[in-house]
């Protein structure tokens, strides 16, 4: 069996996030849930994913935080699957994917799915990358900058621990 490289420690945040939600399974869950899928039937039904693989998936999404395992609405004694506030912060990515999507892989008049504004019922604008300043950026016009580590947080104390506490050398 090959082994997977991880990447949950690289410096790079695109790394860290495809470690975290990088497979196509995992990320066609996540836009289910959007999509308003609770429990594990409708995940399956939906994406026609074997057993094994859905549980695997919803476990390291559970496990990583981007969704949460609660008590059924209903009352039931099934379990649901709910986007956490870090589930939610990936609505951006999976709608810049399904533009990308719309934009390259559809024949002009292909039937497809479409995501429209539920108020107005008009499709979405395509999603840009501004500046700070609000001018319109492409590739040519950013950077990768380095950030280093912070000289104020210890790096072998848990950030929940106030400075002082838990430290065995302290006097």
């Amino acid at each position: 069996m090959v082994s997977r490289t991880r990447f949950d420690d690289s410096e790079c945040p695109v790394a860290r996030s495809v470690d975290a939600i990088g497979d196509w399974w995992s990320l066609l869950i996540v836009r289910d849930a959007f999509d308003g899928s609770r429990r594990f039937g409708e995940f399956q039904r939906g994406l026609g994913v074997a057993k094994n693989i859905l549980t695997a998936r919803l476990r390291t999404l559970v496990d990583g935080g981007v969704l949460a395992s609660v008590p059924a609405s209903d009352g039931s004694a099934y379990r649901e699957y709910v986007l956490t506030p870090k589930g939610e912060a990936l609505f951006p990515v999976v709608v810049a994917l399904r533009q990308w999507g719309e934009q390259n892989f559809f024949a002009p008049g292909e039937p497809h799915s479409e995501l429209l504004d539920r108020r107005s019922q008009r499709p979405l604008r395509a999603l840009e990358v501004l500046a700070e300043d609000g001018r319109r950026l492409s590739p040519d016009d950013t950077t990768v900058h380095k950030v280093p580590a912070r000289q104020d947080v210890p790096q072998d104390v848990p950030q929940d621990v106030p400075r002082g506490e838990g430290n065995a050398d302290r006097n």
